[in-house]
């Protein structure tokens, strides 16, 4: 049997409870499986800032994979250092919005950045808290995008009227130019630099840290999930992600308010032996 060396999970719908914590055995569960020499890897589309402060909230001192594999974090030192960014050119990003645009009229748009986000008015409007972790209301506004400081690694669209899960339908139906569409069943549609994945970061993890991809186990529930999912010698799925990604299984979980990756995680604790000190 391969030896697991790492374990790499999404957050939201995987890792997290539907009120969006870690319960006090997931959190327990990480600690040992960490002790047991399993490198544990989040791989989330959220931001810097929300990782942060999950990671305050249990305790984790791993590295993150966030905005869908555009950003590797560090968080060895309870601060989250970025390691690493893949950004989208503005060029191709101002063409992949105008294509939305004209395929779909009333698209609206937000850019984001490794620890940036500035809004269209009518995005903002469309908005609450737990869709960007962010307040509507205190978000960086501008009529033109794009509009960021820094390097973008992330667009986020979506429309008054056209479910995030539609809109990723029909621009993937069609492709758009420069970019990598994902979902991650928020109302919102995703794109990174094309080619662009939780897989493709996690593949640079491994590469620096000398892994091979059979010895990766990796857990996810949503569309974002999938090239993760099919990369990782061993998929891992909850009982509650979407039937898409229910196929993918080597293992069906119990699902995340079932602590479902908290079961996975205390077996591999006691099957690898902790290494000596």
């Amino acid at each position: 049997m391969t030896r697991i060396r790492m374990f790499a999970t999404d957050l939201d719908g995987t890792l997290l409870r539907s009120d969006r914590t870690i319960s006090p055995r997931t959190a327990a569960a990480m600690a040992s499986a960490r002790h047991a020499g399993v490198e544990v890897v989040w791989a989330t589309a959220r931001a810097r800032h929300s990782v942060h402060e999950l990671a305050q909230s249990c305790g984790f001192r791993g590295k993150a994979v966030c905005a869908n594999g555009a950003v590797l974090l560090d968080l060895a030192d309870g601060a989250p250092a970025i390691i690493e960014t893949i950004s989208i050119e503005a060029e191709l990003a101002g063409a992949a919005m105008a294509q939305i645009r004209d395929l779909i009229p009333g698209v609206v748009f937000a850019n984001v950045g490794a620890t940036e986000f500035v809004a269209e008015p009518a995005y903002a409007a469309l908005c609450a808290y737990t869709d960007h972790h962010r307040d509507p209301r205190a978000m960086v506004l501008s009529e033109t995008l794009p509009m960021l400081v820094e390097p973008m690694v992330k667009i986020v669209a979506r429309h008054p009227e056209v479910t995030g899960a539609q809109l990723y339908r029909a621009t993937a139906a069609v492709g758009i130019g420069g970019v990598e569409l994902t979902h991650s069943g928020a109302p919102y549609m995703e794109m990174a630099a094309a080619g662009v994945s939780k897989a493709s970061a996690l593949a640079r993890l491994c590469a620096i840290d000398g892994i091979d991809p059979s010895q990766v186990a990796a857990a996810g529930d949503a569309a974002n999930d999938i090239a993760m999912l099919t990369w990782a010698g061993t998929a891992l799925v909850p009982a509650n992600a979407d039937p898409d990604v229910l196929v993918l299984a080597d293992r069906a979980l119990p699902t995340n308010d079932e602590d479902g990756v908290a079961h996975y995680l205390e077996e591999l604790a006691a099957t690898h032996p902790a290494p000596r000190p």
